[in-house]
């Protein structure tokens, strides 16, 4: 969940951490202070009075700043930090009960004590699997990290690894290419780990703002900025999801290689070695650029694997990069980028079905997925609440076995030549309600945003798409669109985009604006086409009760303009304003939208949703 919205969700105390720790930042003049003031200018009591929005906004600006004070609070040894990252980094913990949070935590502590014997068993086992290679780079790790701590206590000090000994510490363990649990398991061999008061534990990240705890629903938040931070702190370059994603199309020996490089059986199934090294935290460059590949491997073979498994496997077109590692970092940018998308790739109607018809094909999904994502409730196949853990049709698909898959599709008439998945997300696209999604890219002409999220189009039939899906917007708030009127009214010259006929006869004209460039500013133009309108309308004794003009967005110049205009009584409204107020309707009491909220100027959301919200 996106913090704008975790933000929404919370009342003002339960903020109060996190406001404090950006505040200080602030205070100590970031880079970006000078934006960061025009953002706040409007908050009479600076951050504390922001709204959620500006909230994001400065926290977008503020995040290197942010990120050197979670790096400073992970020196601590004792706060087993890495630990808790690695609880609330995972796919589905984004929201969670006290008591969830709480039994993750003691099964991650119990876990980590079992495995650290098991490692210590296995490096002193001369008939483990272990090979002497790695055996020996455990014992150099140990002993670097061992020296660190203990010195501090042979010279009659707390004992603690310092910041520069961290630094040290950590360029060594990269360079060994040791996985973050590889680490860690080594770490608390030497430093016992002791279970913490989960109550202690939430204070102490709320503290540092990482994480927000609602009493009222006695409920963890972590933001999904907050996710994509903490897992550079811990080294991750992707999420689990995209790693898993990856990893299932590569054969098994590839599979094979990555496990005996991280003291990982090879004698489990294919999905659990899988599962065991997304676990381990291994960075997934080197995964592609040194652990899949055996020694002597040269650096075109390495290319043309990778090549193989983005263009063939991952079917990613176009891809940057000449070199090796810049191949992998455009393949990082790739999953950052559908991971921040909020579009589907499906409508969420789609979604809904697809999630249905799978809980009907296979009986056993909704346990699959409650455990792999580590879900508390009960039945998870649901859309909405999925997509609240950031959890995508793509994601739920990725982890359903081929057999099954080919069982769903046969049993669901899918199409069966090709790619599976795409084929499943194809079946179920419901393209008006995918229009609807997109509707702001629509009003921007966006043609690439609107190829991302699965809608082919021409740029040329955009400006009518978009008043198609204003007219459906405003015949779902409950306006009768009076398309008999608009044909009576035509010209040679004038066509109306949407009459909408009142009860008491009178109407509301809509132009709709599409704009490819930021803020539409042609208000000579659009006020002389609407006096046309007016003028043609009054011919027919009726009167005009609002002129409604929706665009993606319009300029201050263009806002001024229309509040001195005294000829028609004309609102302003931006295509996200209009799909935002639709969606709380929906949501809202009411039958039919009452028309009288649109009065202002540039139609104020936020004052809508909130009226919308008491109906």
């Amino acid at each position: 969940m996106k913090l704008e919205y975790v933000l929404d969700r919370l009342g003002s105390i339960e903020k109060n951490s996190f406001i404090k720790v950006i505040d200080n930042i602030i205070s100590n003049e970031p880079k970006n202070s000078k934006q960061i003031e025009k953002i706040l200018s409007s908050a009479d009591k600076g951050l504390k009075s922001a709204d959620s929005e500006n909230i994001q906004k400065v926290f977008e600006l503020i995040q290197d700043e942010f990120y050197r004070c979670l790096k400073a609070e992970f020196q601590d040894t004792s706060s087993q930090l890495d630990i808790l990252i690695d609880i609330i980094t995972r796919d589905g913990n984004c929201i969670m009960k006290l008591d969830w949070f709480s039994r993750l935590y003691e099964s991650e502590v119990k876990k980590i004590k079992g495995s650290v014997k098991e490692m210590e068993k296995s490096i002193s086992d001369p008939k483990s699997e272990l090979s002497e290679e790695r055996k020996r780079d455990y014992h150099i790790y140990r002993s670097c990290l061992e020296t660190a701590y203990i010195n501090d206590i042979d010279n009659n000090r707390e004992a603690k690894i310092t910041s520069d000994e961290l630094s040290i510490v950590l360029t060594l363990s990269n360079a060994l290419d040791l996985s973050q649990e590889e680490v860690k398991l080594i770490n608390y061999s030497i430093l016992p780990i002791k279970k913490l008061e989960i109550l202690d534990v939430v204070n102490n990240l709320k503290n540092i703002g990482v994480i927000f705890f609602s009493k009222k629903e006695n409920t963890v938040y972590v933001a999904d900025e907050m996710v994509r931070l903490l897992r550079k702190l811990r080294g991750k370059d992707v999420a689990d999801k995209y790693l898993r994603r990856t990893l299932r199309i590569m054969r098994e020996p590839d599979i094979n290689q990555i496990c005996r490089t991280h003291n990982i059986s090879i004698k489990e199934t294919l999905n659990n070695k899988i599962e065991s090294i997304i676990k381990e935290g291994i960075s997934f460059k080197s995964l592609l650029a040194e652990d899949i590949h055996k020694k002597n491997t040269t650096l075109t073979e390495k290319k043309k694997f990778l090549n193989e498994v983005v263009e063939k496997g991952l079917e990613i077109e176009n891809l940057r990069g000449s070199v090796l590692e810049d191949k992998i970092d455009s393949l990082i940018e790739h999953f950052d980028h559908i991971e921040r998308e909020e579009n589907i790739s499906i409508a969420l109607d789609g979604y809904e079905k697809m999630l249905a018809e799978l809980n009907t094909s296979l009986v056993k999904l909704n346990k699959q997925i409650r455990e792999k994502f580590e879900l508390q409730e009960e039945f998870v196949l649901k859309g909405e609440f999925l997509l609240d853990f950031n959890i995508k049709p793509r994601d739920i698909l990725d982890l359903i076995e081929k057999d099954d898959l080919k069982h769903f599709i046969a049993e669901n008439g899918i199409k069966q030549r090709g790619n599976n998945i795409l084929n499943i997300l194809e079946h179920y696209k419901d393209a008006d309600n995918l229009f609807l999604e997109n509707y702001e890219k629509v009003a921007y002409r966006d043609l690439n945003g609107l190829k991302e999220n699965g809608i082919t189009t021409k740029e040329s039939e955009l400006g009518l798409k978009f008043e198609e899906i204003t007219s459906r917007i405003f015949q779902e708030l409950g306006f009768t669109v009076d398309n008999e009127l608009k044909k009576n009214l035509k010209s040679n010259k004038d066509i109306m985009d949407i009459i909408l006929h009142l009860d008491n006869g009178d109407v509301i004209i809509v132009e709709c604006k599409t704009n490819k460039e930021r803020g539409y500013n042609k208000f000579s133009t659009v006020s002389r086409q609407l006096k046309a309108y007016k003028a043609q309308v009054e011919k027919k004794e009726k009167r005009i009760a609002k002129i409604l003009l929706v665009s993606p967005e319009f300029t201050d110049d263009f806002i001024t303009d229309c509040e001195m205009n005294v000829e028609l009584n004309l609102s302003l409204i931006t295509a996200s304003s209009l799909l935002k107020i639709y969606k709380s309707f929906k949501e809202s009491s009411y039958k039919e939208f009452p028309h009288v909220l649109f009065r202002d100027v540039l139609i104020n959301e936020d004052r809508i949703v909130k009226a919308l919200s008491k109906g």
